[in-house]
């Protein structure tokens, strides 16, 4: 069967609506609705998020455009771009998904590394820090508290927990909430509204910033950290594995399940873990760092295959060893944090959303990491998804194929 995807006066058409192709298969897409243009089209093909394929200009001819005939002889994406006048239309396709691979391997002390790790972060007690929180956004009869945990050697664990009151022990599962990339905006802060929605769902929530940041301050305070500590946070230390950036924001997923697990509410069953982006990235992250957590949501995730371009691919966001200098010291210092690497260890149930036309999170880097995963895993790879919301003329379709689907597979592991 065939779809159209995306755009306004143009459409593309794939041979197949997953947008997912074997090695070897025909694939044809073909563009459609040009009847009421009057100038070129500019085409574009792009392989693996970096290659540039193939471009031509097209002029309308008010019927089918035939643009790709044939098939692919290695695992790989295409993005199909046509320009026009007043608009963009994008198709995005895979042939070989679930056999990629990543682009280095883990280094051969990867587990042994995780271990004294793990070990030196729970040689230092648990240091709680907790203070009520009134907000309009928490119902009656549930409970908000604004929790700081010690973290040795970097900044502490933050966030908001919210959770019914007078729960039974040994009653709810645990759901953590972590945030996408940057420092000021709305979707880097915690919020009491963020964690009440699953709280109404029955379970211990706590919404964690990515940064330890303090949680409820004015702007000003998120605006200067942007500019000052933070900046460009994703390739502080990128030379020493000891030193890097993510390693302060995994110990802080760590320590955060550490505290999370040992509250007498918590079923001692299910953690689940909800992230976006670098959300997504930290939720893979948790799953391969912590058997404990049995369930992830990781949509369009970062932090994956950082050395895709190894591979002919670009990595995953933040693309550190596309980015850098220093490319020796960088392979000694990156696989540890890689999400290809750390999900070796998962047995994890994985829901992923991934986007075919996503040139922050390419989709080759997120099936290289979800791939490696032992675990069940529930993919659901969107043709016509960039890296945010997918386009108006799709959401609808997003919120019923896609969006609907995870909302019910958290209600059901939630019951």
């Amino acid at each position: 069967m065939s779809i159209a995807i995306s755009g306004q006066a143009v459409k593309f058409v794939q041979s197949d609506e997953s947008g997912l192709y074997a090695v070897g298969e025909m694939i044809t897409v073909r563009l459609i609705g040009t009847g009421e243009l009057t100038d070129s089209i500019a085409i574009r093909i792009i392989k693996n998020n970096d290659h540039i394929m193939e471009v031509k200009k097209i002029l309308p001819s008010g019927g089918d455009i035939g643009i790709f005939s044939g098939s692919l002889r290695e695992p790989c994406s295409l993005i199909f771009e046509a320009r026009y006048k007043g608009g963009l239309s994008s198709l995005g396709l895979m042939a070989g998904a679930e056999i990629i691979r990543a682009g280095l391997e883990a280094p051969k002390d990867f587990n042994s590394y995780w271990k004294q790790q793990k070990k030196a972060l729970r040689r230092v007690p648990l240091e709680i820090k907790s203070e009520d929180i009134i907000s309009p956004d928490i119902e009656k009869d549930y409970t908000c508290t604004n929790i700081e945990i010690n973290c040795p050697e970097t900044n502490p664990a933050r966030g908001y927990l919210v959770m019914p009151e007078n729960p039974q022990a040994r009653s709810m599962p645990i759901v953590l909430l972590v945030h996408a990339a940057g420092v000021s905006g709305h979707w880097c802060k915690s919020e009491p509204r963020n964690a009440m929605v699953y709280a109404k769902m029955g379970a211990i929530c706590f919404d964690l910033n990515a940064h330890g940041m303090l949680n409820g301050q004015p702007d000003g305070y998120y605006n200067d950290l942007e500019k000052g500590e933070l900046r460009g946070y994703w390739m502080k230390g990128v030379t020493n594995r000891d030193d890097y950036y993510f390693r302060g924001m995994y110990l802080r997923l760590i320590r955060t399940i550490d505290y999370l697990a040992a509250l007498p509410w918590w079923d001692g069953k299910r953690i689940l873990v909800i992230g976006e982006s670098q959300g997504g990235g930290q939720a893979l992250a948790a799953a391969g760092l912590d058997r404990r957590v049995n369930a992830a949501v990781a949509i369009v995730p970062a932090m994956c295959d950082w050395f895709g371009s190894l591979a002919g691919r670009r990595g995953g966001w933040p693309q550190p060893y596309e980015s850098g200098d220093f490319k020796e010291e960088m392979k000694n210092t990156l696989p540890y944090f890689d999400a290809a690497n750390l999900l070796k260890r998962s047995k994890a149930t994985i829901f992923a959303e991934i986007g075919l036309i996503d040139m922050t999170c390419p989709a080759t880097s997120v099936y290289a990491a979800i791939n490696n995963s032992r675990g069940r895993k529930i993919i659901y790879t969107v043709p016509y998804r960039p890296h945010q919301q997918p386009h108006k003329d799709m959401l609808k379709i997003w919120e019923e194929t896609v969006y609907k689907p995870r909302e019910q597979f958290i209600s059901d592991f939630l019951k």
